[in-house]
């Protein structure tokens, strides 16, 4: 049941079979892909006595089968009237006469003839439903029967299971009972799949080969290959076989010029229903694609067997990576609870807070702001507290760690599901050129040659002999030379958007700024003293809105780059456009952080020279206790933001809305007729044609990333981040895989031995995250000028009179004119009012100057973020150094695979070689017996015994029919 196949049973069974939509109309050989495409014909003449043409569709015995119906011998090619002829054939059905197509229409019907020809012709065998309507959608059902499995396997050398089984060593000891215990204490959380029967046991794999097909362990010959397998095999000759016709290079130019609508596998039947028929497709969705199960475990072996290894390794990493983010929350948690509990006995705060420390501080606008005190601010300084700490130190130094540990986790997970998915020593298979590609070899190939033609039959005739010069000539490829002006456009498009997002980040910034200046002319009381929070709220909500539109553009703008750059193969395709979305995606989603973080309130200036963005507006500020604090609510707002609305919404929302279109658009093209059929349930086809076509992990593996650069980058701001990202991913594990299971056509399997470029991604977010943790720390935060306080310039070692410190004097009579307070109740009472910053006082010969602390100040900060870059750097060398890439078990079964691959294959030899023995002796015992036929089988077996090595291959062929 689980692998979709019925045997020749009769009666109800064959009914039921066909009507659950995986198998031909014979029920009995099963559907492997499935071409889609709509058609469009001319009514010519209405059935004699009907008033309003009703087409009716040709019953399930009505389709016609190519290459393997029930005659002995190779069915005839597709012809134009097999569906009209079909349904002249039944009685009581009265054929419609249907006009000729347009010439577009006309055209694409050919190419599909011949395409289908042409798969014919390679092996495979085809069902097609009759075109008895004036315009609809049909179908092109296709099964690879064992002949094509069998050589397509050998051709892409896909490893089988053979009849050889050996044991799997466990490790024994102290690490064998933990590991009995973790099982047993998790059982409840594992899924309910089915195992193997004995875990210690793994089947002994080895690359298909017909010559060596006795070694497989072949039960059944429909099953032994499984419906991922033949999938695969269907897509590669689909991939390669071409058309004459305006330069077909496959089923993915064929899809490209609306010869074809769609190209996919099924999915394994109905994932649910009341029926007690269980399928991997039913069985992913109880155990795995329901928020109801979140708590389970992955079932990543049958992940892997139903979409594939490449899926496989996505929700593994994805799992893994979960995993790692419960460490983290929980020591992020911690070093949060650290500063709330501490909040009350830090003295920074507490000087800032009291009132008797008349702190008057200089206006932060010209004219319309007042003088005001440090007391005021009392709510910033406490709330920084709270992630402006010593722990927070530890904190970064712990998750640079963390992101080392998680890589080399995840190497060594990777190396194990490599082992026992069969992985190992996985060779990178010949990609087809892309059909953008070979377009453009042809375009440069008729360039070169200089054609030029009279009339269109002369250019048909001239395309079609390149295009075979074309598959003949393999020396020929596109130079540096034809890819410039895409390069030039890559390089300028990408320079522009870069400068863009710059540009969105400095228009908030003006906002920013010209918000705070209008609210600060409020005559609104509360209004004039909340504005610093209302501007930040809102500016960050802007950001939020803008990072996630420009998100979007990027993504489709970063794909055309990647087009007009006109890549050879689809993994060179996937790998550049990687790197550019990424980019994109990467300055677009931290630029704002980067800015609070670095630049904010770096380039002031101080009272009296301020720094002005526009005749009037000066460059914001940072708050009274520092920027840590808003970096932290940038950095949280962006990341749930994004999380929450284009992590959860738009993946949700977005192909909903996709599929609703798709249906609108199909009911509008389709006309309202008459179906015989209306009532039959739909089949498996129909139903997986309205899902959503697969478009690849990028998105998926994207917005991780992101996520993995908020978790830690900042980490040292904001160390609740892991938290967040867990209880998003808890989600986001399930979502996605609904997404897989129910909402997404079945993908085509890819086989890959790794996640590819994103773990050097990952890895360069790991290594940068050091530099910025570093920066934040030494440069945003107040923690090296509290430290220097302490032990240089504190009297009694504490950090009482830390405030009065980092507080510089200013004259007020060194105001420029026009921009002292108007209106000031209390200005004729301040002589000096004091800001931020280590600076001269007035009274001294270099007033305003920097101050010997400033520059104290600096070089502990540099001296801090080369101390604790090396230090973390070591520390993650280290780490990388002691924990092995590959587990110890695994190399070991590895080698002892291959030497149990040695032993098989010298015992099966020697098996044959015996067997051949026998049959000699035999015939050589005949031949005493004077017959001359016996003789000459005996001379035969001889001659046979003399032969070069080729010959034992054939007959090792005709040995498994023995």
């Amino acid at each position: 049941v689980i692998n979709n196949y019925l045997d020749g049973t009769r009666g109800g069974a064959v009914d039921k079979a066909s009507l659950s939509g995986m198998h031909f109309r014979d029920s009995k050989r099963k559907v492997d892909y499935v071409l889609a495409y709509h058609y469009r014909n001319r009514l010519a003449r209405h059935p004699p006595g009907a008033g309003s043409p009703e087409p009716t569709r040709g019953s399930a015995s009505s389709a016609p089968v190519l290459n393997g119906g029930t005659g002995k011998g190779r069915a005839e090619p597709p012809r134009q009237d097999d569906g009209r002829r079909a349904l002249q054939e039944r009685p009581g059905l009265e054929a419609i006469e249907l006009g000729p197509p347009d010439a577009l229409e006309e055209e694409k019907r050919l190419q599909r003839e011949e395409y289908e020809r042409n798969l014919v012709e390679a092996g495979l065998e085809i069902e097609k439903d009759p075109e008895n309507k004036s315009q609809g959608l049909s179908f092109v059902r296709i099964h690879a029967p064992w002949q094509v499995l069998s050589r397509e396997a050998e051709l892409l050398k896909i490893k089988m299971p053979t009849k050889k089984m050996y044991e799997i060593t466990e490790e024994g000891g102290i690490l064998k009972k933990l590991n009995e215990i973790w099982c047993k204490v998790t059982e409840p959380l594992q899924p309910q799949v089915p195992q193997q029967e004995n875990t210690n046991m793994k089947s002994l794999s080895y690359p298909f080969s017909r010559e060596k097909i006795y070694l497989y362990n072949i039960k059944d010959k429909d099953t032994f290959f499984d419906n991922a397998t033949r999938s695969r095999i269907v897509r590669e000759i689909l991939k390669r076989t071409s058309t004459k016709a305006r330069n077909s290079m496959g089923i993915g130019t064929l899809i490209a010029n609306n010869v074809y609508d769609a190209a996919y596998p099924l999915h394994d039947g109905e994932y649910e229903g009341q029926n007690d028929d269980m399928n991997e497709r039913k069985l992913l969705y109880r155990e795995w694609a329901r928020y109801g199960v979140f708590y389970k475990f992955q079932p990543i072996d049958l992940i892997r067997k139903y979409f594939g290894e490449k899926i496989g390794l996505y929700f593994a990493w994805l799992g893994l990576y979960t995993e790692f983010l419960i460490p983290s929350s929980v020591v992020g948690i911690i070093v949060f609870l650290y500063g709330c509990i501490t909040i009350e006995s830090d003295i920074p705060s507490k000087e800032m807070c009291d009132q008797r420390n008349a702190f008057t501080m200089c206006p932060l606008c010209d004219k319309f702001c007042d003088y005001w005190n440090l007391s005021s601010a009392c709510a910033t300084a406490r709330a920084s507290h709270l992630f402006d700490n010593p722990a927070t130190v530890f904190f970064s130094i712990f998750m640079a760690l963390w992101a080392t540990m998680f890589l080399e986790q995840w190497k060594r997970l990777q190396m194990r599901l490599s082992y026992f998915w069969d992985l190992t020593g996985l060779e990178e298979e010949e990609e087809h050129p892309r059909p953008e590609y070979e377009t453009k070899l042809l375009q440069k190939k008729l360039k070169n040659k200089n054609i030029r033609t009279e009339n269109s039959n002369e250019v048909r005739r001239n395309l079609l002999f390149y295009l075979c010069v074309l598959s003949q000539d393999e020396k020929e490829k596109l130079t540096w030379s034809d890819r410039m002006p895409g390069y030039a456009a890559n390089f300028g498009l990408i320079l522009f958007m870069i400068m863009l997002t710059f540009s969105a980040v400095f228009g908030v910034i003006v906002y920013r700024i010209t918000t705070a200046a209008a609210l600060s002319f409020s005559t609104n009381e509360t209004t004039r003293s909340n504005v610093r929070v209302t501007v930040t709220a809102t500016a960050v909500i802007i950001n939020l809105v803008v990072i996630l539109i420009l998100d979007e553009i990027y993504g489709a703008v970063a794909k055309w780059l990647t087009e007009i750059e006109v890549p050879k193969t689809e993994k060179t395709f996937e790998e550049r456009l990687i790197l550019k979305a990424f980019l994109l995606k990467f300055v677009n989603s931290y630029a704002p952080i980067f800015y609070v973080a670095f630049f904010k309130g770096r380039f002031v200036g101080r009272p009296g020279h301020y720094v002005y963005v526009f005749d009037g507006y000066r460059m914001e500020e940072c708050a009274p206790g520092g920027c840590l604090m808003e970096l932290c609510i940038q950095l949280s707002i962006i990341m749930l933001g994004k999380q929450l609305i284009q992590n959860n919404l738009f993946e949700i929302g977005i192909p909903k809305l996709k599929k609703l279109f798709r249906k609108l658009k199909d009911e509008r093209t389709e006309p309202k007729q008459m179906d015989t059929n209306q009532s039959k349930d739909p089949q498996q086809w129909d139903l997986d044609y309205i899902l959503e076509p697969f478009t690849g992990l990028t998105p998926e593996y994207m917005e991780m990333i992101i996520q993995f650069g908020f978790v830690t980058l900042f980490v040292a701001s904001f160390p609740l981040a892991p938290l967040f990202a867990l209880l998003n991913n808890i989600i986001e594990v399930r979502l996605d895989a609904k997404k897989f299971v129910t909402e997404l056509r079945r993908p085509d399997t890819v086989r890959a031995k790794d996640i590819g470029i994103w773990y050097n991604i990952l890895s360069g977010i790991g290594k940068l995250s050091v530099i910025i943790n570093a920066f934040v720390i030494a440069v945003t935060s107040d923690f090296i000028p509290r430290l220097m306080y302490q032990y240089a310039y504190s009297q009694n070692g504490t950090m009482h009179g830390f405030i009065n410190h980092t507080l510089s004097y200013f004259n007020v009579s060194h105001l420029k004119a026009g921009t002292q307070p108007e209106n000031s109740p209390f200005a004729q009472d301040v002589l000096f009012c004091r800001f931020k910053d280590y600076r001269e006082p007035p009274w001294s010969p270099n007033q305003y100057e920097f101050s010997k602390q400033y520059w104290a100040v600096l070089s502990a900060r540099l001296a801090f973020v080369i101390l604790f870059q090396n230090l973390v750097m070591f520390l993650s060398v280290l780490v990388d150094w002691m924990i092995p890439d590959i587990p110890k078990d695994i190399s070991e079964q590895i080698k002892k695979e291959k030497s149990v691959l040695v032993d098989f294959f010298l015992k099966e030899e020697h098996e044959k070689l015996k067997l051949i023995e026998s049959f000699i002796a035999r015939d050589k015992q005949k031949h005493k017996s004077g017959t001359k036929g016996e003789r000459i089988r005996a001379a035969s077996f001889c001659q046979f015994n003399r032969s070069q090595k080729g010959s034992f291959a054939s007959f090792s062929s005709q040995h498994t029919e023995v």
